[in-house]
């Protein structure tokens, strides 16, 4: 006769959802599954079928009861962690988003919006055009694939347990606000260099030729340029993309620091 304890019941349980809270978490907040098209019963069900998969093989779970007040203090440490790792990675397309934002507003395109259902929010249309290019490079380099691994892997760099990271950890991860600057930047640069110099030979022909209608000859001319820089720029993008997703995937760990440092 099979014979089960609370302690063997609670020692299931624990082992399953401590787990399963850092994993939802993480799908809530990365991309790209944090996509407004995946619904919740999507993302909850793949939540579920990553946390069976992977169990088995993670690292003991702590003795703790998951109804007492430690067990809740850890459900909640494992939500908090999950949705800084997403959020580690959700500053990588930000940066990516910001990069199409400058590019829209050099080339006088920040007027044309359009709705982007992941942000809920009107967005430039190169930034959609950009983003959706970025989203496309990291499928095709098994980029979810990675950091479903990089979230397995988690569990031995950031156990489960009732310590919090070190505490120098949320501060690496504000401090990684940067990333979407300075990254943003250097993604843009080269488009924003042409247009700017294109904008100062402008500046230098209407003062030459007063005459000249500066806006019916500027905007066709920096509208036609900023295509075809994009033209010329966007096979060169994808190694700059993977670069910058592996740092986002590097720092989904990186960030966090054992505990008391």
């Amino acid at each position: 006769m099979i014979s089960l304890t609370t302690a063997d019941i609670n020692a299931w349980i624990v082992a399953f959802f401590f787990p399963l809270t850092r994993i939802l978490a993480l799908l809530a907040a990365a991309p790209p599954f944090n996509n407004a098209a995946l619904s919740m019963r999507v993302r909850l069900t793949l939540g579920i079928a990553i946390a069976l998969a992977i169990t088995p093989a993670l690292p003991p779970m702590p003795p703790f009861e998951p109804a007492s007040g430690i067990g809740l203090w850890i459900l909640a440490q494992q939500l908090l962690i999950g949705f800084s790792m997403g959020f580690a990675m959700r500053l990588v397309f930000s940066a990516i988003d910001m990069a199409g934002n400058l590019i829209a507003t050099q080339m006088g395109l920040g007027f044309a919006t359009f709705y982007d259902p992941q942000n809920t929010a009107q967005t430039p249309v190169i930034s959609e055009f950009i983003g959706l290019l970025a989203t496309l490079i990291f499928m095709s380099i098994n980029g979810h694939l990675l950091l479903l691994a990089t979230l397995m892997q988690s569990f031995t760099t950031i156990p489960v347990g009732p310590g919090l990271p070190g505490s120098s950890s949320w501060l690496n991860l504000a401090n990684a606000g940067v990333v979407v600057f300075s990254s943003g930047l250097l993604l843009s640069l080269p488009i924003l260099v042409a247009l700017l110099i294109t904008n100062v030979a402008l500046g230098v022909l209407s003062r030459a030729a007063p005459q000249l209608n500066l806006f019916a000859v500027g905007f066709p001319v920096t509208l036609a340029l900023g295509f075809g820089m994009l033209l010329i720029g966007l096979p060169y993008m994808s190694a700059p993309l993977q670069q910058l997703f592996e740092h986002g995937l590097q720092s989904m760990l990186g960030y966090f620091t054992p505990p008391g440092r």
